[in-house]
């Protein structure tokens, strides 16, 4: 995206739009507000209009990769008839799908970080979208369970799937296969390994599971 002055209102969208184009040009984060901002032809009030800080603008861009794949599975009108394995199932495919479309910035973004603290600091508001989710998803299940020993913990189970995600996000990182068909075979085994869990039958997915990451990080 390239600045053309001011002439429409500065959005959200627009200043995420300015600061993934910097970075990716430069290969490095704006020294400051005031620099990135004069760049860009925006002014800084308009800026802290939106974020406090570029922190709090990084943390925004992945709400917006969990607000959009939220968005998109909406707009299924099948969506809502899926079961529950379903929904999340497409809830990966479609969020790494949106990742893959901005996969130079989400690389820059998390292998740029200095530990693993920092990585979570900047995914803290997708944490708690992700185990949102997840606990209306599980609370849909137990909904229909009349005995409560036969209801899921949903505290568990979304903290399982925010665990879930971060696996998921370092292997797509690492996948270089075509079309990045070993990450959605990966999607694909680890949804079906933490739905079965929940059904306690877990044992067959989970060897199966186990078997895909052993090939995959020690073959």
């Amino acid at each position: 995206m390239t600045a053309k002055g001011n002439a429409t209102k500065v959005t959200d969208d627009k200043l995420i739009g300015y600061y993934m184009d910097y970075v990716l040009e430069n290969e490095v984060i704006p020294q400051s507000v005031y620099k990135f901002c004069k760049e860009k032809k925006v002014k800084e009030e308009e800026f802290y209009a939106h974020f406090g800080s570029f922190d709090s603008l990084r943390t925004h861009i992945w709400n917006k990769f969990f607000s959009n794949t939220i968005k998109l599975l909406e707009s299924n009108e099948e969506y809502e008839a899926f079961s529950n394995k379903d929904k999340m199932l497409t809830f990966f495919f479609t969020f790494f799908e949106l990742l893959t479309l901005n996969r130079s910035y989400v690389l820059f973004s998390l292998e740029g970080q200095r530990n693993a603290m920092d990585k979570l600091k900047e995914l803290r508001g997708l944490r708690s979208h992700i185990k949102n989710f997840a606990t209306e998803l599980i609370d849909e299940a137990n909904a229909g369970k009349n005995l409560r020993i036969t209801k899921r913990s949903p505290k568990v189970f979304s903290e399982g799937a925010w665990i879930q995600l971060l696996f998921l996000l370092k292997f797509w990182m690492d996948d270089s296969s075509a079309g990045f068909e070993k990450t959605d075979l990966a999607i694909e085994k680890s949804v079906t390994s933490i739905f079965d869990v929940f059904e306690n039958t877990p044992l067959e997915s989970l060897l199966d599971f186990g078997k895909f990451l052993y090939k995959e990080n020690f073959a």
